[in-house]
């Protein structure tokens, strides 16, 4: 019953997408989409309901003897293939890639939060928009440099991070997202109003891109010379080793003792204050990391766009990546990676929809909320409890 509403759902979202071109319905094509997605069903339903439980393999087949690609020659190739991309790829396709990095340290840090530590903020873009802020300030009114602002950035995020976070520390669940909705909202008002700093919703403007310095030999003597990194492929190795960085840092606090009081306090917080965590320092911790990783992206936005405005950091940002943690998959670095793929190269491919692609993407996360709550590519613990869960709804 579920597969035929799932179905009935699919045509109603896609008829008036697919129908449509130059104000007029194709009936064609809505005919066709509805043909594949009739027979994509049908196999759908005699695979689970005839092949699923079938085996076709020999009983006496080895699992070691099954061929299967080598993993370092798969990852190498992944790491040729981010390396080369902006060399072979055009000006719009890198734009969307610096995008998707940015979207991957977003979602990394908003994933202490929200995946690691359990705390539902909904005002996360408020340290992205602190960050971008500290580093524009500091650049056109000092001519502070990308490279001494970024740490100042991160500094000050942290800051602001720890002085949401401890009026937040005694709530939980939907009282703890309504406060840090508000909080963000409050700092995007302040952006907006506080005209003598930060110019209001006008912006600030002549931000200068990042910089590096070289050695150039002239007249037999060593000077050096200064380049701004205004172009798309340097900011992208640039963005790109910002989210490996973040990726490599929030690797190692899984795994860490950090990391694992962090799995307790969100998994039973009063167990974990039973236990010896102390929780309002693990709490604290959570928003103030999670606020530098946005504050590397903020910084590093401030330094492409060189123009930022309250605008570009309202809620539906948040949203976007907490959109990106729910489909990827809480806690997973890897889901991360996929899920901000989905999320913001998705939606460019199928630009040409105009607003109906806006509509396939909320259903599709609603599907994916309802059939796989786990995520695309979720962490092995997650994976794990939500399968426990079904197996405990599914006992008579």
């Amino acid at each position: 019953m579920k597969f035929v509403i799932v179905l009935i759902w699919a045509f109603i979202l896609l008829f008036p997408m697919l129908g449509i071109e130059g104000g007029r319905f194709v009936w064609d094509r809505v005919l066709k989409v509805m043909a594949v997605i009739t027979a994509a069903g049908m196999l759908v339903l005699i695979y689970h309901y005839f092949l699923k439980g079938l085996s076709f393999r020999p009983k006496t087949f080895d699992a070691s003897t099954k061929h299967r690609p080598p993993r370092k020659l798969l990852i190498g190739l992944g790491v040729a293939g981010v390396l080369a991309l902006p060399w072979i790829a055009d000006n719009y396709t890198r734009d969307i890639a610096i995008n998707v990095l940015i979207y991957i340290s977003l979602g990394l840090g908003l994933n202490i939060v929200i995946g690691l530590a359990g705390l539902l903020d909904l005002g996360y873009i408020a340290f992205y928009a602190v960050g971008a802020y500290t580093y524009a300030l500091l650049n056109t009114n000092f001519g502070v440099p990308f490279w001494l602002a970024l740490p100042v950035g991160c500094v000050i995020s942290a800051v602001v991070g720890g002085f949401i976070g401890y009026p937040t520390l005694k709530m939980r669940g939907d009282y703890l997202a309504i406060v840090t909705l508000g909080f963000g909202e409050i700092i995007r008002i302040v952006l907006n109003n506080w005209d003598s700093v930060t110019k209001g919703p006008n912006g600030i403007l002549g931000i200068k891109a990042p910089g590096l310095f070289y050695p150039v030999v002239e007249n037999g003597s060593i000077e050096f010379a200064h380049l701004y990194l205004k172009n798309l492929i340097w900011l992208y190795y640039l963005i790109l080793a910002i989210a490996v960085l973040i990726m490599l840092a929030v690797y190692r606090l899984n795994t860490s003792r950090i990391g694992r009081a962090w799995m307790a306090v969100r998994e039973d917080e009063t167990a974990a204050e039973l236990t010896g965590i102390h929780t309002t320092r693990m709490k604290l911790y959570a928003y103030m990391l999670g606020a530098i990783f946005a504050g590397f992206a903020g910084a590093f936005f401030a330094a492409k766009v060189r123009y930022v405005n309250p605008s570009s950091f309202i809620f539906l940002e948040s949203a976007l990546v907490l959109c990106i943690l729910v489909l990827g998959g809480m806690g997973s670095i890897r889901g991360i990676i996929i899920g901000a793929f989905a999320i913001i190269v998705l939606p460019e491919m199928f630009r040409g929809l105009a607003m109906y692609r806006m509509a396939a993407c909320g259903g599709a996360m609603t599907a994916m909320i309802v059939y796989r709550p786990e995520g695309l590519l979720p962490a092995k613990r997650k994976a794990q409890e939500v399968e426990m869960e079904r197996k405990i709804a599914d006992t008579p």
